[in-house]
């Protein structure tokens, strides 16, 4: 009962007062930490299970910043999260780890492990900016594009831009999202530019980022809500929260991880009895798109060396 409370994140005083109107004497942290161990063999299984179930075209990563007492302080330790699309169109969580800093270190050894336990065929990894997180994906996922996410970068514009004028930056931003092809897209984005000319430093940005945020136009546009951004992975950051602002303070990593890993548990499981994420058909579509830009590579190789 204990366990259950404290995976859905029933505080240690509301717990104090069930047990104790089952007289039993009161629990204090440490005692229902001990019991709560019970889900470290489910988070164990959870985080070691084979990825079986590829190829994952689709990749989010995304890091949460907790607090954790380690040698007589509290410090902030990055907790990592990775969200993937299987070959039956179902999203999975992929892993959780927890790293001092959100590093490259930290990132490359979080991908490592993935792909160590079966991660493949990943086209496309949608992140913010982070460069630790960027060059992990280089590193560790050959063949796979990044996207920016676009949620953050209007965030990142928004600290370059004149408030004065941000408005009409925003509002043309939005418009490159709305086009209904690559073309479009990729025209809108150039008066976007256009738009900007009389500010240098907005103007550098966009033009600097245009390929990062724009990665998402080589898949069918059926996909692009769903890949051009972090945002449906958002309520899994809220659930997450939900249940670990709870706690505050936690007492070491293993308790990150035995909280934190038993909520994605529970919302991988829901995923898979759930609807489809992604259609089959899509899929494929986007499938094709990734065997033909490695196909152009490998011809483009091929040609280099017999030149």
């Amino acid at each position: 009962m204990v366990a259950t409370c404290y995976l859905l994140g029933v505080s240690t005083r509301r717990m104090d007062r069930l047990v104790q109107s089952l007289g039993i004497t009161g629990l204090s942290k440490s005692q229902v930490s001990v019991m709560a161990r019970d889900l470290d063999e489910l988070v164990r299984d959870f985080r070691e299970r084979p990825l079986d179930a590829g190829p994952y075209t689709f990749l989010a990563a995304d890091a949460l910043t907790m607090k954790v007492r380690e040698g007589g302080r509290v410090i902030k330790i990055a907790v990592m999260v990775a969200t993937g699309v299987n070959a039956d169109g179902y999203r999975e969580i992929l892993g959780v780890a927890t790293s001092t800093a959100e590093s490259g270190a930290g990132w490359s050894s979080f991908f490592k492990d993935l792909v160590a336990r079966g991660l493949n065929g990943v086209a496309l990894v949608t992140s913010d900016a982070h460069t630790g997180l960027v060059d992990a994906v280089g590193a560790n996922l050959p063949g796979a594009s990044w996207q920016r996410c676009r949620t953050h970068y209007t965030v990142n514009l928004m600290a370059v831009c004149p408030k004065h004028a941000w408005g009409g930056v925003k509002a043309m931003l939005h418009s490159v999202f709305e086009q209904v092809d690559a073309e479009a897209v990729h025209a809108q984005y150039d008066k976007l530019l256009d738009h900007v000319r009389g500010l240098p430093e907005v103007h550098d940005h966009l033009d600097a980022a245009r390929a990062e945020i724009l990665a998402f136009t080589a898949f069918p546009p059926a996909l692009w809500r769903q890949i051009w951004s972090n945002n449906p992975n958002e309520r899994l950051n809220r659930e997450i929260r939900r249940r670990t602002d709870v706690v505050g303070i936690f007492p070491d990593r293993a308790s990150i991880i035995r909280l934190v890993g038993a909520v994605l548990a529970e919302q991988n499981d829901e995923w898979a009895d759930g609807r489809r994420y992604l259609g089959l058909e899509v899929l494929a579509k986007a499938r094709l798109v990734l065997i033909t830009t490695e196909n152009t590579k490998e011809a483009q190789t091929l040609g280099a060396i017999s030149a």
